[in-house]
């Protein structure tokens, strides 16, 4: 039992303060400044005094808490372990940025008042602490469901929209269909004991089909609430009809719980694994990371583009904890420990840059109006704090190094290429198979935020309007800049990092990550013969070619500036019409993965006075899959309502014909 004052009694603390700052909200609920300049400054020091905790405790022993609330014989089990001290980490730092730039960005609107978004947003963020607390499945269920009930407001916030609202049934929809699995998979593991804690489930004595099944549900339930294809339908909808800090929440912290629920049920509540649950995970992961990236090419809209991006690094990191499972099958923990580790600092990294990207669209978003990227462009000199910021944050995404996207990516790539020794051939021969769709996937996201970037911030404004564009408010540029700073320190020197992970690794498979050199600038997993990347180097090379590129060009044209309109190959006038557009830079992909898509094409006929062209893009898996289930609901209910007539003499005769049926089977 934890002592007063000890780190999970802290949690817990943080948790009951966020809750206590929604419920204060309500207090003075139309007043922005009371809210936005208090409360949500509080709610970021609550994420700090959380990662603070979490980081000094992350190496203790695993503390356990019995909250004597619930029903009759089933109080809230808590605990803090490695795992618990690594998400809380992460959930505390992304919130801290993210608040901060909410206190800055939310204002009156025609959808909920600020003291209703107060109580949803933090009761989101207690929530979701609470679920990475639960020791228990009752507890665990609670928390989860609140943590989709409080998102799920915040996404229909502005629910008077009618697309806002079909976004928030679906995300509500899936979620739902996702928790059943979960609870279900706890009704597995509690393996006939009928003891529903955490502890209880460890001990319990699963056969292997028994383990495999409660597997198979962990992750149809965890998959959905992550976005793994086909059940990733509900994010791109879900993350545009949301407010920005909201979206950079949920793609940046909530997505996470999904990964820790899976991580917490197969390693710690399932002793064994099995080798081709890795391999199943691995498969899913690359295929979601493919088809998120490649859906992602071919956005027009700035949100939607980055929720295609989510599934795909939510893909990369399933199939980096895939690998980690048939590592550990195969008894290879050295390798699964680097797989593992390439996973988690993926979380901690998608959770900084995403998040960083999400709050840039909300400025762009409040500056000009716009989600379009075909009214956009040229934002760079009139928003400079929110263009330098999303460059590092864009950067960051497409795995250049020396930030942290590139650190995470680097890790799983060795996992992959080091793998000669597995003992099944065909594994083999699949494993470069997958570091080659890594590779893949890693430069086609690159691709995409050549795009993103471009089309927003460089060239020329499309519409009149973005010359009135203005940058973000000072607290909105202090949450940029936290997660920016994230962004470049994880990438800088991620061997602290390192340390961190590996009490993670020590707790989830008994192995420690090795440093094969114990250095703070050098990165060397496997061996420093074999692979080691140095990034601090790497950083500060970086910054001596600009700066004697920067002398050189001072001293050979002494300083001079000469200022001259760019050569447009011989137009009279430059225009925004010649910038290559969204659409154009998603062409190429387009046509390369075209069975990827469900495309509707009208083209003109050479009689048309006015010529139209049109092309539109839809997911094949919602029309192949969602339509024809949807379908089949409607009409089976359909069905059922046959039985509903309104009369009373029907109802009876139906009590009496059961009555009949249940005392055939009785007697």
């Amino acid at each position: 039992m934890a002592a007063l004052g000890s780190p999970i009694v802290w949690f817990l603390a943080v948790a009951l303060f966020w809750f206590a700052l929604g419920v204060l909200g309500l207090a003075r609920s139309r007043s922005i400044l009371y809210i936005g300049r208090m409360l949500f400054p509080l709610g970021a020091v609550g994420g700090l005094v959380l990662a603070a905790v979490a980081f000094g405790a992350i190496a203790s022993t695993p503390e356990t808490l019995v909250l004597p609330i619930g029903l009759p014989d089933l109080p809230f089990h808590l605990r803090a372990d490695a795992l618990t001290c690594f998400f809380l980490l992460l959930l505390g730092t992304v919130a801290a940025g993210i608040s901060i730039f909410a206190a800055g960005y939310f204002r009156a609107g025609t959808g909920s008042t600020p003291g209703l978004l107060c109580l949803q947003y933090h009761m989101f963020l207690a929530s979701m602490t609470l679920v990475l607390l639960a020791d228990d499945a009752y507890a665990f269920m609670v928390a989860w469901e609140t943590m989709a009930l409080s998102s799920y407001f915040l996404v229909t916030s502005q629910h008077r929209v009618p697309e806002i609202r079909r976004a928030g049934f679906l995300y509500l929809l899936i979620a739902h269909v996702g928790a059943i699995a979960i609870l279900l998979c706890f009704g597995v593991l509690q393996g006939g004991s009928w003891q529903f804690t955490f502890d209880a489930m460890r001990t319990a004595n699963l056969s292997s089909t028994w383990a495999t099944i409660a597997f198979l549900l962990a992750t149809f339930g965890f998959g959905a609430k992550a976005g793994l294809v086909p059940l990733h339908v509900w994010l791109p909808e879900a993350h545009p009809a949301a407010p920005s800090p909201v979206s950079a929440l949920m793609s940046g912290v909530m997505l996470k719980t999904a990964v820790y629920g899976l991580l917490r049920v197969t390693f710690d509540l399932l002793h064994v694994q099995t080798w081709w649950w890795g391999l199943l995970l691995v498969g899913l992961g690359l295929f979601t990371a493919l088809y998120g990236v490649v859906f992602a090419a071919v956005q027009t809209d700035m949100k939607r583009l980055l929720a295609h991006s989510s599934i795909e690094n939510i893909g990369i990191i399933f199939a980096a904890v895939g690998l980690a499972i048939a590592f550990d099958a195969y008894q290879m923990p050295e390798l699964a420990a680097i797989a593992l580790a390439a996973g988690l600092l993926h979380c901690l990294n998608h959770a900084y840059f995403k998040s960083l990207l999400f709050l840039a669209t909300g400025s762009v978003l409040h500056a000009t109006g716009e989600r379009n990227l075909g009214k956009l462009g040229g934002l760079a000199r009139r928003m400079p704090w929110v263009a330098g910021l999303a460059l590092i944050g864009t950067a960051a995404i497409a795995g250049l190094p020396p930030l942290n996207g590139f650190v995470s990516e680097w890790l799983l790539l060795q996992a992959f290429l080091f793998t000669p020794t597995v003992p099944q051939p065909f594994v083999n021969m699949l494993l470069p198979l997958g570091a080659a769709l890594l590779v893949l996937t890693a430069a086609l996201a690159g691709y995409v935020m050549v795009k993103f970037y471009g089309v927003i911030f460089l060239g020329q404004p499309r519409e009149p309007k973005l010359e009135q564009a203005h940058d973000a408010g000072r607290l909105e540029r202090l949450g940029l800049l936290w997660l920016a700073a994230g962004c470049v320190l994880l990438g800088v020197l991620p061997v602290p990092v390192f340390a961190l992970l590996s009490h993670v690794s020590e707790f989830l498979l008994d192995t420690p990550l090795a440093n094969h050199t114990p250095s703070l600038w050098l990165l060397a997993p496997i061996s420093a013969a074999r692979a080691s990347y140095s990034p601090l180097i790497f950083f500060v090379s970086i910054l001596l070619v600009v700066a004697i590129a920067f002398v050189v060009v001072r001293r050979l044209y002494h300083g001079r500036v000469r200022r001259a309109p760019p050569w447009d190959c011989g137009y009279p006038a430059l225009t925004a019409r010649m910038q290559d557009t969204a659409e154009g830079f998603g062409q190429p992909i387009r046509q390369i993965f075209e069975s990827f898509f469900r495309m509707t094409r009208e083209l003109p006929s050479p009689f048309d006075a006015r010529p139209h062209y049109r092309v539109q893009v839809a997911d094949r898996l919602w029309h192949a899959l969602y339509l024809p289930l949807a379908t089949a609901v409607q009409r089976t209910a359909e069905l059922v309502g046959k039985l509903q007539h309104g009369r009373i003499a029907t109802y009876l005769l139906y009590s009496f014909v059961t009555l009949l049926v249940l005392l055939m089977i009785v007697l």
